[in-house]
């Protein structure tokens, strides 16, 4: 099915370097890191490539794990450089991250694609939810658990949930951190400090993970990973993000709130749909 002529190739290139531009767009005007706009992309994208059903939801997470990986360092270096990183709390809670993310991993290399989706509609939809009806006014406490298993437990769970829907981890990150009473700067400071363990960790795991696949993969893929998709999406996702942005300052919080509640519910939906 996959063979490497030029026609192919360059058919892929383009529909990656167009999916790319989306989910520039998309990051930019929500302001997210782009794993959760990233993965339902590519889906699309391998999809409309005739990629196997049975890893194509693996060979996303994979390449969009890649993809976050020089934009969770540059974000790292920019918050350790402004003193926003909360080495602290990101040195308590980065062996359990890595743990998560291996563990995921070793999900991806077992488990069939309906793990994947499943995940992903479970927390799209909660975290549509959430920005749909707002939860700024909720707490559990006003400073992090002093006790090691919990946090140890929210680190395993941030792990393994940015492996198995192939994002940065900070939106729950920032949620638990804020549920606990953190200000929002220590929240993304931590995000990006994670982000970096992972996406490094999640890559690694999601190659190894694919390799026993590798006859089904299409052109230029190690295990899970499309080296086209990292290569090409990456930097046209940097340069189309900004112009989002722009959009996304020309609307009110809330508006955006909202706007990113429905478009994660719809992308739940589609799952969904996939499942049945």
């Amino acid at each position: 099915m996959f063979g490497m002529p030029a026609g192919d190739l360059a058919l892929f290139a383009a529909m990656i370097i167009v999916g790319g531009i989306a989910t520039g767009l998309l990051a930019g005007l929500f302001g997210v890191g782009g794993g959760a706009v990233i993965v339902p992309v590519l889906y699309e994208v391998f999809r409309l490539m005739q990629v196997p059903d049975e890893v194509r939801m693996q060979l996303c997470v994979g390449t969009s794990l890649a993809i976050i990986i020089p934009t969770s360092i540059r974000s790292f270096r920019a918050h350790r450089k402004l003193g926003n990183l909360p080495v602290d709390i990101l040195r308590r809670w980065a062996l359990p991250i890595i743990a998560g993310v291996v563990i995921g991993g070793l999900i991806a290399a077992v488990a069939p694609p309906a793990v994947f989706k499943a995940a992903f509609v479970v927390v799209a939809t909660l975290l549509g939810l959430r920005f749909l009806f707002g939860t700024a006014g909720w707490m559990l406490d006003r400073e992090l658990p002093r006790g090691h298993v919990l946090m140890t437990a929210y680190g395993l769970v941030i792990g393994l949930y940015s492996s198995l829907m192939g994002v940065g981890g900070g939106a729950v990150s920032t949620v638990i951190l804020t549920l606990y009473g953190q200000p929002i700067l220590t929240a993304i400071g931590l995000s990006a400090g994670a982000g970096v363990l992972i996406s490094i960790t999640g890559t690694l795991s999601f190659i190894l993970a694919g390799l026993q696949h590798q006859s089904l993969m299409p052109p230029l893929s190690v295990g899970y990973v499309s080296l086209i998709g990292f290569v090409l999406m990456a930097p046209v996702t940097s340069l189309t993000a900004p112009l989002g942005a722009r959009i996304a300052h020309a609307l009110s919080k809330r508006k955006l709130e909202i706007a990113f509640g429905i478009f994660l519910l719809l992308i739940g939906l589609r799952f969904v749909i996939g499942l049945i």
